[in-house]
């Protein structure tokens, strides 16, 4: 049944309005292919918004998000507003955007694709058959906890609440019962009283709520060793907010490059009891996980396919247009098995631009 959706655009900064602009025309021939209509409507977030509007997420911003059926953004951040004494930065527009419409869940897909399994340090024989989701909450832990800073000391608080640990992972336990089965709770248990009441509370949920789903615990830092060592022993991975933003990030080596994964923002009503997605029951944000790379910002060099696949996400987690979605997963597929890569996939000389790219997707969607 063809829809109408409204989808707030947030480029943001640096290479940001570039991959967005390369993955609006694949939405839209989307949306031509199967009889839909999608309204885009741009605003301000970042290190923009704070030259604009003296603010990283201007209340016009957020107002339209919370009114949206979606939110695609690029990037946020850049030398220009990197002074560690500054007040206002653009990564708290990120973080605002997020509290302020109740997403919680940060969902990571990370499965190499053959034809760039050379683009990754890691031996080609480990990455076969990887498929990952690492699922990390975003509202509690140490970015969102009380900080002190003076001449001698600064301090930042790690705080999570029963509550917080409860709703991610029941989120990620409905996500592993929908795959293989396996979930696996990342923590610091031996160390920290957060993470003590982290794998206390996952316990209980698994046991109490999740007895069909096998639950494994890892600490940090041998889950950093084993991410790349034996990456196929793993299905789902929950995890609190800093060591998800760490371990997602290395987890772009198995993927040959960070301009490959893709990522969804969600929270409550954004999947069903089984797993399933929901059509338009809130609005959800989407987002390569790369970051705003200055150095090849205006270069119209950046890779598209992380944002693109964003784009894949939204479609299905926040619209439930499934088929949609998978015809853009199948799209860059196609375009990475003809070898149509971007500079930080391919070998000297063969690199094609962002816009081509983005172009090589919609000549495959279908």
């Amino acid at each position: 049944m063809p829809i109408h959706a409204d989808i707030v655009v947030l480029p943001g900064d640096g290479i940001g309005t570039e991959i967005v602009a390369a993955t609006l025309p694949v939405l839209e021939a989307v949306a031509r292919r199967h009889g839909h209509t999608f309204a885009f409507h741009e605003h301000d977030i970042g290190g923009i918004a704070i030259d604009r509007h003296g603010v990283p997420l201007p209340a016009a911003t957020l107002e339209a998000a919370q009114k949206a059926d979606a939110v695609l953004l690029g990037a946020v951040g850049g030398p220009k507003w990197s002074d560690p004494n500054a007040k206002v930065r653009p990564e708290q527009g990120l973080l605002a955007i997020r509290k302020g419409l109740g997403l919680f869940a940060n969902l990571r897909p990370v499965r190499p694709h053959p034809a760039a399994l050379g683009a990754s340090p890691i031996k080609s024989e480990l990455l076969e058959g990887v498929d990952i989701v690492v699922v990390r909450e975003l509202t509690g832990g140490i970015y969102f906890g009380d900080k002190t800073r003076s001449d001698s000391d600064a301090t930042d608080l790690c705080r999570y609440t029963v509550a917080e640990i409860e709703r991610v992972v029941r989120s990620a336990a409905q996500l592993a019962r929908q795959r293989r089965g396996h979930l696996t709770s990342v923590d610091k248990a031996n160390v920290l009283e957060t993470s003590r009441l982290w794998r206390d509370v996952t316990s209980r949920v698994m046991r109490e709520e999740f007895p069909d789903v096998t639950l494994e615990h890892q600490l940090v830092d041998s889950m950093a060793m084993h991410l790349l060592s034996k990456p196929r022993a793993y299905d789902v991975i929950v995890t609190e907010n800093m060591f998800g933003d760490i371990l997602t990030d290395e987890a772009s080596m198995l993927a040959g490059s960070l301009g490959l994964l893709a990522s969804a923002s969600l929270g409550d009503g954004m999947v069903g009891p089984d797993g399933s997605p929901q059509v338009k029951r809130q609005v959800g944000i989407y987002e390569p996980i790369h970051g705003s790379a200055p150095d090849i910002a205006g270069k119209g060099i950046a890779n598209p396919y992380a944002t693109i696949l964003s784009a894949a996400m939204l479609l299905r987690h926040s619209l439930g247009l499934e088929a949609e979605a998978a015809s853009i997963e199948a799209a860059v597929s196609a375009a990475l098995d003809a070898k149509v890569f971007t500079a930080d996939l391919a070998a000297p000389g063969r690199a094609v631009n962002t816009t081509q790219a983005a172009q090589a997707v919609i000549e495959r969607l279908g």
